[in-house]
């Protein structure tokens, strides 16, 4: 089974940009899709975005035309390009693979905090 590890947090000021790293370790990164999900200090974890394994992407609404999710299967990673950054997108930012037989797994997550 595949293990997200999430990387490329960190302190940004608004209208900023970050991109976030889902490194897998493990083999079979190609099969599982791949979403981001967040969790702002007490609200409930929401999703970002997602893309499946043919490269199909799902955005949520607030992010959409802001964020990009990609991946290279060949390099066991995936990404969140997240631009003109508001401090709403404040949040701990979580990478999720899922897989129908393989099962559901969470990285630890990454703090992204945007302010000036």
């Amino acid at each position: 089974q595949v293990q997200p590890v999430e990387s490329g947090g960190g302190l940004v000021q608004p209208g900023g940009s970050l991109r976030l790293s889902c490194a897998a370790s493990g083999s079979g990164f190609g099969r599982y899709v791949m979403s981001w999900y967040r969790q702002a200090l007490g609200k409930q974890r929401e999703l970002v975005a997602s893309i499946g394994i043919s490269g199909a992407t799902n955005y949520a609404e607030s992010v959409e035309g802001r964020f990009a999710i990609s991946r290279d299967n060949a390099k066991n990673t995936g990404y969140l390009q997240m631009n003109t950054l508001k401090p709403e997108d404040t949040a701990v930012y979580y990478c999720k693979l899922s897989n129908p037989f393989f099962g559901t797994t969470w990285g630890q997550g990454t703090q992204v905090t945007v302010s000036s």
